[in-house]
């Protein structure tokens, strides 16, 4: 797997890594045996970037990492591992807000420490901004981390230009984590240029736009029970059929290409800049080894001017999220 640089701090990672959240939570059932394999083929194929947060499970996604590392020795050197704070749950899941705070800041990376059972973090992010909170008072509490050796890079997760700009003023931020893909581009106009400015690489969440940019979800009788999509804008009743133009579109661009729709996705962010990576979630190997491949696409100029082209003449129909979660976002 090719590696790409995070920042101006040396933070090097591979170019496509690994969203674990689908693991412990929100997308229908899991198994912790399949997602060992699924780790263990993370580290066959290069996967090396791995990204998880105290709030998936809330907190069982990094014991099962914990774990993993604890049933392999030696894999933990192999990882760039990130995790993230600053948004609250109870045990029973519910949300409770957002927490900024410096001495819970450092709280919040010792418990994750312990239950991921390593001894240092490769990338911290806060989650989401807490409003009540200046960004200045939680990245002097997150330097303090890195003066400690308990954590060795800065990142911030769906911030805004002024978030951004405040807190680069404290520590070097080495990396943003927002959702990007084919159908979220909202960054493009604004925090993508600060971020090149400001030497803050891109690690893109959700770059399949979950699940449904890869053309294996036709409907919404295609999601469990449960699934957390089935409260997403993007695949209500309203709009799931509107938004499958895009999908067909994408799979006639992936057969011209003999690739799939998923390594086409990932290949069109990576072919954005050389500072972004993308972080696919999935449970299953067959998946991880096919999103892998995707660093082996390449798309000429031409292409890439006629996927632009495509895409501004496409309307995405509903929402990132929620109403109610649209709020933290600052993008």
């Amino acid at each position: 797997m090719k590696t790409r640089q995070l920042g101006g701090q040396g933070l090097e990672v591979s170019m496509i890594g690994l969203g674990c959240m689908g693991m412990s939570e929100f997308y229908g059932s899991y198994n912790e045996q399949a997602s060992f394999k699924t780790l263990a083929t993370a580290i066959d194929t290069g996967v090396h970037f791995w990204d998880t947060s105290d709030i998936y499970g809330p907190k069982t996604n990094e014991i099962l990492l914990g774990k993993y590392f604890s049933k392999n020795p030696g894999h933990r050197e192999k990882i760039s591992l990130a995790t993230k704070f600053g948004i609250m749950r109870n045990n029973q899941g519910d949300f409770l807000g957002f927490n900024g705070r410096p001495e819970y800041v450092k709280q919040a990376c010792d418990a994750s420490l312990q239950r991921l059972g390593v001894d240092h973090i490769d990338l911290y992010y806060q989650h989401r901004m807490d409003p009540n909170v200046p960004i200045e008072d939680t990245v002097g509490a997150m330097s303090d981390l890195v003066t400690a050796g308990k954590i060795r890079y800065l990142g911030l997760s769906e911030a805004g230009t002024e978030t951004l700009k405040r807190a680069s003023a404290v520590h070097p931020i080495s990396a943003l984590q927002s959702e990007y893909s084919l159908w979220s581009r909202d960054l493009e106009s604004q925090i993508l240029p600060l971020c090149k400015k400001l030497e803050i690489g891109l690690v893109a969440y959700s770059p399949l736009g979950r699940g449904f940019l890869t053309g294996a979800i036709q409907s919404r009788q295609d999601l469990e029970l449960g699934d957390w999509r089935l409260n997403n804008p993007r695949f209500s009743e309203e709009h799931f059929a509107k938004n499958l133009k895009l999908v067909r579109l994408i799979k006639d661009l992936a057969s011209i290409k003999n690739c799939t729709p998923a390594q086409l996705a990932l290949a069109w962010i990576a072919h954005q800049s050389q500072d972004y990576i993308s972080i696919p979630g999935t449970r299953n190997e067959l998946r991880l080894r096919e999103n892998a491949m995707a660093e082996n696409i390449k798309l000429t100029s031409l292409e890439l001017t006629q996927i632009a082209g495509t895409l501004s003449s496409l309307e995405v129909y509903g929402s990132r999220y929620p109403e109610n979660m649209m709020t933290a976002l600052e993008v």
